[in-house]
């Protein structure tokens, strides 16, 4: 009887012993198993967290865009309720909001398309946008904005019925160059000058202007002369005023190396038809800026032999020590040397007015003020270029910054005036 009850206990014992691993073993399984869905939970967490992050640096962005874009919007309003005054600012309100957005839109593409590498996209857009922006700008109000982007030295050249003019170079390349049937709406043709003279420092074209000498056109430009780092002048040709110019120069026209180089060309024409070029040294070693002239070839591409003559030299303190950007007039029989004097990039930039016995000077030393100075419409006028228009009307195309925007990087954009002798002197108004 005692071997039987042993054994039923040992049985008894393992039974209990297997339930027990069995319950171990359960148990485990149940901590393995909430072991994982506690992992699963932290990376589930973890993602959520992120996904969150995700979602509030999208929101933030889209926030910050959506700011930049009320900014901008903003700032372009104050800008030209700024330029026009309470007049300009009652016309601006009077403006579709489809006018404002066409202007923004179109700068902003040009923006990104300059930024992208895509220059005839960027002019594209711009001018598909200078109407509306031209618009915002208040073309037909006193100020005389002509062209709303930056547009600096500039020089008009009338053909026939249409106006083409050019300006130092930009996005759209060496020489900028637009067209206008009107002088209110322009249409921008691209660069006037793809390809500079093999002497020439690419980049650093400025300050164009155009002659028209029988069955060609010819434009002068500044440029840097690889050889010596100086600023010099240069001439292409073309057969019609859009271009494209092609210069295949070796040499440049004008490089007064010893003068601190040359700048700023502008040809004119007498009465019998002989061309001639005035331009500015820089000056340097004690020597001053100075305006000079000398007569061209008959094809306009070089100077004749001899020396230039001397124009003009700064003695009026509005001038501060510089005079520049000088265009030579006939206006009715009476020569006039319009040029710019003072700093650049400032307000004090102006333009003045020189009486001269002939086409070649001599140009008397004047301490008159400024015909054309900063005012309520613009800031630092220069780069003055006098013509006639198709209506017989005398204007001034100049650039000029807007007011409380003056300097790098804001733009100096294109204004045109009418041009009136007054007492024999001419005067500048809208």
């Amino acid at each position: 009887m005692v071997p039987v009850v042993a054994a039923l206990v040992v049985v008894l014992a393992l039974g209990a012993l297997a339930a027990d691993l069995v319950g171990v073993a359960a148990l485990h399984r149940t901590q393995a198993t909430l072991a994982t869905t506690r992992h699963d939970l932290r990376v589930d967490t973890a993602r959520l967290a992120q996904r969150r992050r995700s979602v509030a640096a999208v929101t933030a962005q889209a926030d910050a865009r959506q700011a930049d874009a009320a900014t901008t919007f903003e700032s372009l309003v104050a800008a030209h309720q700024h330029l026009a005054g309470a007049q300009g600012a009652a016309s601006l309100q009077q403006l579709d909001l489809s006018t404002l957005h066409s202007c923004l839109n179109g700068v902003m593409q040009a923006t990104a398309s300059v930024a992208g590498g895509d220059t005839q996209a960027a002019v594209d857009a711009i001018t598909s946008a200078s109407g509306a922006c031209t618009a915002l700008d208040g073309t037909q109000s006193s100020s005389g904005i002509a062209y709303p982007f930056d547009f600096p030295d500039p020089f008009v050249l009338t053909v026939g019925s249409e106006y083409y003019a050019y300006a130092t170079n930009s996005a759209a390349g060496n020489i900028q160059i637009i067209q206008s049937s009107d002088l209110a709406h322009w249409t921008t043709l691209g660069d006037a000058l793809p390809h500079l003279a093999p002497w020439a420092k690419p980049g650093a074209t400025w300050a164009p202007s155009v002659i028209h000498l029988g069955d060609t056109y010819v434009l002068y430009y500044s440029a840097v002369f690889l050889g010596t780092g100086e600023q010099c002048i240069s001439a292409a040709v073309a057969t019609q005023p859009q271009g494209p110019f092609t210069d295949t120069s070796t040499v440049p026209v004008a490089c007064q190396l010893t003068a601190g180089g040359s700048i700023d060309p502008s040809p004119y024409v007498d009465a019998a038809g002989t061309p001639y070029l005035t331009w500015k040294s820089e000056g340097n070693a004690g020597q001053p800026p100075t305006i000079w002239a000398q007569q061209l070839d008959p094809a306009g591409t070089g100077l004749l032999p001899g020396a230039p003559t001397a124009l003009l030299q700064p003695t009026a303190a509005w001038q501060g020590g510089v005079v520049e950007g000088p265009d030579m007039v006939d206006l009715d029989g009476q020569w006039e040397l319009f040029y710019s004097g003072n700093d650049w990039s400032t307000a004090g930039y102006a333009v003045g007015v020189a009486a001269c016995v002939g086409p070649l000077g001599p140009c008397p030393a004047s301490t008159s003020p400024p015909i054309l100075s900063s005012g309520p419409s613009f800031s630092g006028p220069g780069g003055a270029s006098v013509f006639t228009g198709t209506d017989g009307t005398v204007r001034m195309a100049f650039h000029a910054w807007l007011p409380g925007e003056v300097g790098f990087p804001h733009s100096r954009v294109l204004f045109i005036q009418r041009v009136t002798v007054v007492a024999g002197v001419p005067a500048v108004g809208p």
